[in-house]
């Protein structure tokens, strides 16, 4: 057989990676509804795109603010999640060959979750939670909706805890041996600010679901932002922890990559956990109530240990792949070893992309945003949703559909119909997703608001060089967004395809989508003393490139942009 099978695991023939019986179940379970929020927030993503392109302007007023808070809450929230304790359940069970630490609290986990998202969304499409994904008082939906958000995040508390159980248990019972793997390190870096992020996320939703039954006065709403942003934007760090540990993940998977420091890899780590969140301040920078100290304390050093976290992970995951490639002989030149990388492997081409898009733009224009000088002038702007999108969307979300291509034949056993659209699928989505990025972030400096209905607006302070710009802008927005769109579809109809009609692979293990001998070279290459890899790590001179071009970016940008707001932003 294809996969050796037990009481409670089997073995992939291909992978080699155990598979718990039980953890395979709640993480199909965990998928497949991801993916169903996947698709509502992207039907809301195409009609707000489109009503925000002024030579369309599809939705009605009342219309735009309902469908940009599904919108908001199903793609940064409900998608995320659930996906997210998919990932938490493998990277604790495969990873660590241990079983699942508790079926009845993955249970309770999954149906507070479903049931929580499902009153959310039913609440917002009956029109009874027009408040946007931030609800800010005094803006008051319906208690079912605040209801809902809270089981959600109770449920995903539930199942961070059934995470730290099986972890607990598997390092009693020595299911495996020496540390705790890299990826499953990221996995748990991304539970502990999970577990930050949902309490301060019932800190923040409990008084509003009081307040919404008329047992308690309105909240503060100086006080409600500071609570909820420690969820909104934590909420988003998590998303990085368990991104960068599928960069690892699907790096070895595609070529045999092993980190080239993990020590230096797992400080990274840390320093997520111990500043990331007080860093992510920039949707507070505007605030009048936060003093100058706490403010500048947040946007220069606490920031720059985080970023400096992020700069590890980007040196160390391109460079590991480097180093593998030149171990199978890809020696010439400064990139030969990235010209003859897998690039028709999905797993492969989404990650790459992932981590270029997130580093380049996301985290060029989050530095910038987080500079309080720039960030008053751009906060509100479509600046912030340009970023965003680039780190959430084209990071995280990239990612995810990465390692989906990988998780369908592993865990649902099921084979990918039309190989071929899989394999240019992650090119489409990243160029919709760049496109629709660079237009949101140069709309933004040239004045266009987020969050607002019409792209025409009056205002006691209009950037000089609005009319100009702003209107090509957007509809570069909107023509990158039809692409991501139609490439998402094309995601969610190639999963649907596989999960539910593909061909089952229980007798004959996974179709890789690489060739058996490269995959077999990529588990040979992984396996090689350490000393083969002390050899070429020094060789890394194309990374370093990369990273020059990188730092070379941030440099041009960052006086280029200060430049640009210099010349539209004065009063008419």
């Amino acid at each position: 057989m294809g996969n050796f099978i037990s009481d409670r695991f089997r073995t992939c023939s291909t992978t080699g990676l155990p598979v718990c019986l039980n953890a395979q179940f709640f993480i199909k379970a965990n998928a497949v509804f991801a993916v169903i929020f996947l698709l509502v927030g992207a039907i809301g993503a195409i009609l707000l795109a489109l009503t925000r392109w002024s030579e369309v302007h599809l939705l009605s007023d009342i219309m735009y603010y309902r469908v940009l808070t599904l919108h908001g809450i199903n793609m940064l929230i409900f998608w995320i999640l659930f996906f997210e304790i998919a990932v938490l359940y493998f990277a604790c069970t495969s990873l660590l060959n241990a079983r699942l630490g508790s079926k009845w609290a993955a249970w309770l986990s999954i149906i507070l979750m479903v049931v929580g998202a499902l009153l959310t969304d039913w609440v917002i499409l009956t029109g009874k939670g027009d408040v946007l994904m931030t609800s800010y008082p005094p803006m008051l939906a319906h208690p079912m909706f605040y209801l809902g958000m809270i089981l959600v995040a109770v449920g995903t508390l539930v199942g961070v805890i059934v995470f730290f159980v099986t972890l607990y248990q598997a390092k009693r019972d020595r299911t495996y041996e020496g540390s705790m793997p890299l990826v499953t390190f990221g996995a748990l870096a991304a539970a502990i600010i999970a577990v930050f992020t949902l309490l301060h996320g019932a800190i923040a939703l409990v008084p509003t679901l009081t307040w919404s039954l008329g047992w308690t006065p309105e909240p503060d709403p100086g006080w409600y932002r500071l609570m909820w942003w420690a969820l909104g934007h934590p909420a988003q760090q998590v998303n990085l922890c368990a991104m960068v540990a599928i960069w690892y993940f699907l790096a070895t998977l595609t070529t045999g990559a092993k980190p080239l420091n993990e020590t230096v890899s797992r400080a990274a780590f840390v320093l997520y956990i111990l500043f990331i969140n007080v860093a992510s301040a920039h949707h507070l920078l505007v605030d009048p109530g936060l003093s100058a100290s706490w403010k500048i304390w947040n946007t220069s050093y606490v920031m720059y240990l985080a970023v400096l976290a992020s700069l590890i992970h980007g040196f160390t995951v391109p460079a590991s792949v480097e180093v593998a490639q030149r171990l199978k002989g890809y020696t010439k030149g400064l990139f030969g070893w990235l010209a003859n990388a897998p690039w028709k492997d999905p797993g492969f081409s989404a990650f790459t992309l992932s981590a270029l898009i997130f580093g380049f733009i996301g985290g060029i224009t989050g530095v910038t945003i987080g500079t309080e000088q720039i960030n008053i002038l751009a906060h509100n702007t479509m600046r912030v949703p340009g970023h965003f999108h680039a780190t959430v969307v084209g990071g995280t979300t990239l990612a995810f559909m990465g390692l989906t291509y990988y998780v369908v034949p592993l865990i649902f056993q099921r084979e990918f119909y039309m190989r071929g659209l899989a394999r240019v699928q992650p090119y489409l989505f990243a160029a919709g997703i760049t496109i629709m990025s660079i237009g949101m972030s140069f709309a933004g400096s040239y004045g266009v608001p987020r969050r607002h209905y019409d792209i025409d607006f009056t205002g006691a302070a209009i950037p000089a060089g609005f009319d100009a710009g702003a209107h090509f802008m957007m509809g570069v927005m909107a023509i990158g967004a039809i692409i991501a769109f139609l490439a998402m579809l094309l995601f969610i109809l190639l999963v649907v395809a596989a999960v539910f009609f593909g061909k089952s692979n229980k007798e004959t293990g996974m179709n890789p989508w690489q060739s058996p001998e490269a995959m077999a070279r990529n588990r040979a290459i992984y396996l090689q003393r350490d000393a083969a890899y002390e050899k070429v790590t020094h060789g890394t001179k194309g990374t370093m490139a990369l990273v020059f071009i990188l730092l070379i970016s941030f440099v041009v940008y960052y006086f280029a942009n200060w430049n640009a707001l210099t010349d539209v932003w004065f009063v008419r």
